[in-house]
């Protein structure tokens, strides 16, 4: 027998409505792998509406990109695979259950379970994060850092990182390539002796390139995240015997068994959560738990969410197994104006942002701005055909 889906609505699923947008970004996201905006810098996503019979609504973001470059999901994937099997298989039930029939697909999913989940926090009148924790303890406030991505230049990477620093961020995260690496982190090193500084690769490397990555020991760096293969746990075993910095993975962690796996072989230390990689809230909730019994660290990581996965990503980090600061910056360093009336500030003095507090995702869509975001979605992939 399958097991049972581990929540349930009092009312059942009676509307899922898709909504494909794009939104500007208050500035692009290079990475190893290119831009994470298309169109003059805008971000697609998918929100996904979910309404009960009790009237109560949720809300989730599929994070998927234009293009297969970090995951081989698109937003016009996930619109199919939402649109012709995870709703039709989940209107009129009181759980999820169904969706164990479809294989892949974890960026739709988690939009789709956090829809779910957030409908069922407003039924019972709590926050998402109530919900997730079971009642146990959890934060108020999440420690957070900032990403910067690829740069024209050094000075200019020095640049924005003591603009991110003036703004109160404790953590930089700096993305890195092949040739964008040793040079860029010893200059950031140089300048900032003492600040908490981890590198990104995104998979842009290989063994080949281990007497490179040997360089980066000598910087402190808080780890090194996903330096290999976006689907390899074996080399990086192989490269973190090598290595004093911390491995940290990502695109190789799809659920708890692979974080078993990990730590069995030796591939990594620290794990890199993002729900809509792993399929969504109870698979996150699994390599939570398995971190915080096994002591390995663990934080949130970001895509770039509006403020409707932007909160379902704090209620994940306010639970006390994510122990290090979580990508989940400050709502003006992507959108301005957000889809959400409610915006996300950086607490300075400690670079925290507040959990919130209200029922569900504690977040309200602005509806005006919601229909603008899906018109502009539909224009950029009108110009593009």
């Amino acid at each position: 027998m399958p097991e049972a889906y581990p929540l349930r609505a009092e009312a059942p699923i009676t509307h899922v409505r898709v909504h494909p947008i794009a939104m500007p970004l208050v500035e692009a996201l290079l990475t190893s792998f290119g831009s994470e905006a298309r169109q003059d810098a805008l971000r697609a996503a998918v929100l996904v509406e979910l309404e009960l019979a009790s009237g109560a609504i949720g809300w989730g973001e599929c994070v998927a990109s234009w293009a297969p470059r970090y995951s081989y999901e698109t937003v016009e994937t996930a619109l199919h695979v939402l649109r012709d099997f995870f709703i039709p298989a989940v209107l009129g039930e009181h759980d999820l259950g169904k969706l164990r029939a479809f294989r892949g697909h974890p960026m739709a999913r988690m939009a789709l379970e956090a829809a779910f989940w957030s409908a069922i926090a407003v039924e019972r009148g709590l926050p998402l994060g109530d919900l997730l924790s079971q009642g146990a303890p959890r934060k108020e406030r999440v420690a957070v850092g900032v990403s910067i991505g690829i740069q024209p230049s050094i000075d200019a990477t020095l640049a924005i990182i003591e603009k991110r620093l003036q703004e109160g961020y404790r953590r930089i995260k700096l993305k890195i390539k092949p040739n964008w690496d040793v040079e860029v982190l010893r200059a950031v090193r140089r300048a900032y002796p003492n600040i908490a500084l981890m590198a990104d690769a995104n998979s842009a490397y290989t063994l080949a390139d281990v007497p490179t990555l040997k360089q980066l020991d000598e910087l402190n760096l808080l780890m090194i995240e996903q330096p290999l293969g976006y689907l390899d746990l074996y080399q990086h075993s192989k490269l973190q015997a090598q290595l004093q910095t911390p491995i940290c993975l990502d695109e190789s962690i799809h659920n708890a068994d692979d974080v078993r796996l990990m730590l069995h072989i030796g591939a990594g230390k620290i794990v890199n959560l993002k729900p809509g990689r792993v399929g969504g809230l109870i698979e996150a909730l699994k390599i939570h738990e398995l971190c915080r019994s096994e002591g390995v660290p663990l934080w949130i990581g970001g895509m770039l969410e509006t403020g409707v996965g932007r909160a379902a990503n704090l209620a994940l980090a306010s639970l006390t197994g994510v122990t290090l600061p979580s990508d989940i910056s400050a709502t003006n360093r992507y959108y301005d104006p957000d889809l959400t009336e409610e915006t996300f500030t950086l607490n300075a003095e400690d670079s925290t942002i507040s959990v919130p507090k209200g029922v569900g995702l504690g977040v309200t869509v602005n509806r005006a701005r919601l229909a603008e975001a899906e018109v502009a979605y539909h224009k950029a992939v009108a110009a593009m055909e």
